[in-house]
């Protein structure tokens, strides 16, 4: 946990979480709410006690006049995991949200104390939250909103691995396992195989399909663009 001594919340806001915010590139603009704020007008904008039904939140993220997500700040000596839960309140009373996601109004939920950040996608159907590096951007979160995986689980699901020469059983088993692991939400997998197995191959016949199916997107090894594993050439 950070040291931050008796710093208050106002400090941590101002000295750490406004900081962060404010070195992305492009950077959040943090403005105060007030009374007539056209919220239509913001690009990128952080907008400070924003009022919802259930209470004023710390932060309202607006990326061209879409209000995308809500930051519940703590002070630094305070572990932000369970602050999430206040956010999440916060997102059930927020007004002007762009959608309903069993009650939600916002779809993106951040709970930090300056240093350490927990995330939430309120969209899924069973949420889960997880610790990130840092904020994203105004493009990013729009990006995500705007994205919609559902044809890309489809390609995986239609798509056989099959197709793919020189894939052996075990390895399109290991590909479908690995893809449908991801389609039930996990973020976190671990393939284990022994030595002499092509682990090589199957890594990059799984970065392969997870390109051509627009799930992952701008992936590059070792800075070139991947090949269709049709085009691969084995060294002797």
């Amino acid at each position: 946990m950070p040291t931050g001594g008796n710093e208050t919340e106002w400090l941590t806001r101002k000295k750490r979480i406004d900081t962060k915010l404010r070195s992305l590139n492009p950077a959040w603009q943090i403005v105060p709410y007030r009374e007539g704020l056209d919220f239509s007008q913001l690009t990128c904008h952080a907008v400070t006690e924003i009022p919802t039904e259930n209470g004023p939140a710390d932060y309202g993220l607006f990326v061209n006049g879409i209000f995308l997500g809500i930051t519940e700040a703590k002070k630094v000596t305070v572990n932000p995991q369970n602050v999430l839960e206040q956010a999440k309140r916060y997102c059930l009373g927020a007004f002007n949200g762009p959608g309903n996601w069993n009650g939600y109004r916002v779809p993106f939920l951040y709970a930090t104390n300056g240093e350490i950040i927990w995330f939430l996608d309120a969209r899924g159907a069973k949420p889960v939250s997880r610790q990130i590096a840092n904020f994203r951007t105004g493009p990013a979160l729009e990006a995500m909103f705007a994205f919609n995986p559902k044809p890309a689980y489809d390609w995986l699901l239609e798509t056989p691995p099959d197709i793919i020469q020189r894939l052996r059983d075990y390895q399109r088993r290991c590909n479908l396992a690995t893809e449908q692991a991801i389609i039930r939400g996990c973020r976190e997998i671990l393939l284990a195989l022994a030595t002499g197995t092509g682990k090589t191959f199957l890594t990059v016949t799984q970065i392969y399909r997870l390109l051509e199916s627009k799930l992952a997107r701008g992936l590059r090894a070792g800075g070139h663009k991947i090949r269709s594993p049709h085009e691969w050439r084995v060294s002797k």
